[in-house]
């Protein structure tokens, strides 16, 4: 960005919550065409928010005229390929300002799309973004054992029924199913030791996940590598998840999940998982709301 370029408007949104202190905030900047890689990764900084959003124009023949873009994502430390509640926050406030309705972004990921819906009653607008297709891989036994390591987590607390993998659907995430719920909620990591393994496999973050019934599940996700010990609801993984759950046949191939997340950082939030049978993407949807900052 250059001196003479004005700041551009930074808004601040919630994803997963309709409440402004609930949910998983985000930096949106709708106009980012006079800024850098540097420049916006210094806004992100400066907000602390585990991810900032950042538009600019789409690729040449993206989507419908005037309701496509490219989107990058950038967290306090780095750019990364996808966030899944910044795509959310974003929608709503484009789908504020130029109506709802069907939305192309091309990401550092792939192309995503996204559908901006109105609640007849209340005028709320949901998001439901469609993923990248995923894919999962085993994970490395010393890798786990140093993951494990690093949470301070005895290999028995894990869920057998979970088996660990690598799961994927436009970012990695370690996933790591918790017995009970009281493991999930005592969350305290090795920072420095966590974000090394996380470098060294490339992961986004690490998703825990507790099950609460057959398609109701809690999660958490360590985010050392963005600069934040914990991110408050994650788009991206809950859609990497819910493609890894309906491979390991822990859900039908035709499935709606809900996962709680934010609740022991009392920013409770909701994603909604939706899963078809024959295609592979997922579908991941939520309410967000703007923040008077």
């Amino acid at each position: 960005m250059t001196n003479d370029v004005p700041a551009p408007q930074v808004l601040h949104y919630t994803a997963f919550s309709s409440d402004p202190a609930g949910g998983n905030p985000a930096g949106v900047i709708l106009d980012a065409s006079g800024l850098d890689d540097s420049a916006m990764l210094a806004i992100a900084a400066g907000l602390g928010y585990s991810e900032s959003a950042f538009l600019t124009a789409p690729p040449q023949g993206l989507g419908e005229p005037g309701r496509a873009f490219t989107l990058r994502f950038f967290s306090p430390k780095a750019e990364v390929p996808f966030c899944g509640h910044a795509t959310v926050a974003t929608a709503i406030a484009l789908g504020e300002r130029i109506g709802p309705g069907e939305l192309t972004f091309a990401t550092p990921a792939g192309t995503v799309p996204v559908a901006v819906t109105e609640d007849p009653a209340s005028g709320a607008l949901r998001a439901t973004l469609t993923s990248v297709e995923p894919h999962s891989e085993p994970v490395k036994d010393k890798d786990l054992a140093e993951a494990l390591a690093a949470l301070d987590w005895p290999a028995d607390d894990l869920d057998p029924a979970i088996t660990p993998g690598i799961a994927f659907a436009g970012a990695r995430h370690l996933v790591l199913g918790a017995a009970t719920r009281e493991r999930l909620a005592a969350l305290s990591y090795d920072f420095d030791r966590l974000t090394a393994l996380m470098h060294r496999l490339d992961l986004t973050t690490v998703q825990l996940v507790w099950r609460a019934s057959e398609t109701v599940f809690h999660v958490r996700d360590p985010f050392p590598v963005g600069g934040v010990v914990e991110d408050p609801a994650t788009g991206a993984a809950a859609a990497a998840f819910g493609a890894y759950a309906r491979e390991l046949g822990l859900v039908a191939p035709e499935s709606v999940l809900t996962l709680h997340q934010g609740e022991d950082l009392g920013r409770p939030g909701e994603l909604t998982v939706t899963l078809r049978a024959g295609d592979p993407r997922v579908r991941v949807s939520g309410v967000g709301t703007r923040i008077e900052a």
